[in-house]
């Protein structure tokens, strides 16, 4: 049989029955203090890696759009699964796909990889006909753009 509630005080809390020691609660007057608390450790739990890694992101992305502006601004003929698409449209796919691979993007190499090399659907490589007519992957066109890019950034 349980006994009415023995109130043990301390400082902050008040202790649960003497014969079920199973739940400390706090104090009404402290409780105003535990919400905020609990919301800011989850906050810079989740925040801290990301504010860390800032700058590198910041870079990743500023390499991505740089590439995906590459591609637009090429006037290229690409290739995807047969049909052939304008630069335009090819940077827009490519766009689509960074957005929805996002999380899984540390590096260019990674948006070229995930995204500039190959369809999901099929798993054939993308292409792109470069300005000599020959058909050439995406991916390597891209990679040497990258190149080029980081030797003109060096912070890149």
């Amino acid at each position: 049989m349980v006994e009415l509630w023995h109130i043990y005080r301390s400082n902050q809390c008040f202790f649960s029955p003497v014969n079920e020691p199973k739940a400390i609660l706090m104090k009404p007057e402290f409780r105003y203090m535990a919400m905020p608390a609990a919301v800011t450790l989850v906050i810079s739990l989740l925040l801290v890696p990301g504010l860390l890694r800032g700058e590198q992101i910041d870079t990743v992305d500023k390499t991505v759009l740089h590439l995906i502006s590459h591609v637009s601004e090429s006037g290229l003929t690409f290739i995807r699964n047969t049909g052939r698409y304008t630069s335009v449209e090819a940077a827009e796919h490519m766009n689509k796909k960074y957005r929805h691979f996002r999380a899984d993007i540390k590096t260019a190499e990674d948006f070229i990889e995930r995204c500039a090399s190959r369809s999901l659907l099929s798993g054939k490589p993308y292409l792109v006909i470069n300005q000599q007519g020959e058909q050439v992957m995406t991916s390597e066109w891209l990679e040497a753009e990258l190149a080029e890019y980081r030797a003109r950034n060096t912070g890149t």
